[in-house]
């Protein structure tokens, strides 16, 4: 899909004005919900109310809407603002998306959304935190296969990896009985911290019980206003 340039200076909860949503973002989020699906409508309020939107209420909207869980709705935005002059990929960004979009079992829209995210690799930062985010949420919905294409990904873009990102991988994979994928890791951490890998076992219980809540404690991290 080729993207031009604009240059321009199962949890439904209501609408907030607040510091996050503006009266133009509330109106054209509201426009957006009652047009119908995959219609011209809907098309019709992203271009004649959204893309004449700041950067602040673009995001505004696109995370509200994924605070809804109108993971589509979201998509739709986040297509449109990815056409801006000002926008820049960001893995945490990608984190959220993925996150809805598990949520509500779109798991073809994850694909999606994780090859765009590849395909990205010259503009993205190195932020071990965002990657760290992404990691936890696809292993949370046992996406392993995509978690370590994200673990390859952040190699190739010299994003170096933490012991958070260790913590992660060896407890989801060793819970997954995935001892071989496990130990490979293992010694990938063996690069960076030679054979002090203690490390690893330190609040394991912890890290394990925070992948089998997180689906749970989902709701918690869209609190936006």
């Amino acid at each position: 899909m080729r993207i031009t340039m604009r240059d321009r200076g199962k949890n439904r909860k209501p609408l907030q004005k607040g510091r996050n949503l503006s009266i133009e973002a509330i109106q054209t989020i509201q426009a957006l919900k009652r047009a119908p699906k995959f219609s011209d409508k809907q098309q019709q309020v992203i271009h004649s109310k959204f893309t004449r939107l700041l950067k602040f209420d673009m995001m505004a909207i696109l995370r509200e809407l994924l605070r809804q869980d109108h993971s589509l709705l979201a998509l739709m935005v986040f297509a449109e603002i990815q056409k801006e002059h000002w926008y820049k990929p960001e893995v945490s960004l990608y984190a959220e998306i993925i996150l809805v979009l598990a949520r509500n079992s779109l798991y073809d829209k994850v694909d999606m959304i994780f090859v765009e995210l590849k395909s990205e690799k010259g503009r993205l930062e190195g932020k071990t935190e965002g990657f760290n985010a992404l990691l936890e949420n696809l292993m949370s919905y046992n996406m392993t296969g995509l978690a370590m294409d994200c673990f390859e990904l952040m190699k190739e873009i010299d994003c170096e990896p933490d012991r958070s990102t260790f913590k992660l991988l060896v407890a989801h994979l060793e819970s997954k009985g995935e001892t071989g994928l496990s130990e490979g890791i293992k010694q990938e951490a063996r690069k960076y911290y030679g054979d002090s890998l203690d490390f690893l076992d330190e609040q394991e219980d912890t890290v394990t019980a925070k992948l089998h809540s997180s689906i749970e404690s989902a709701d918690c991290r869209f609190g936006y206003v």
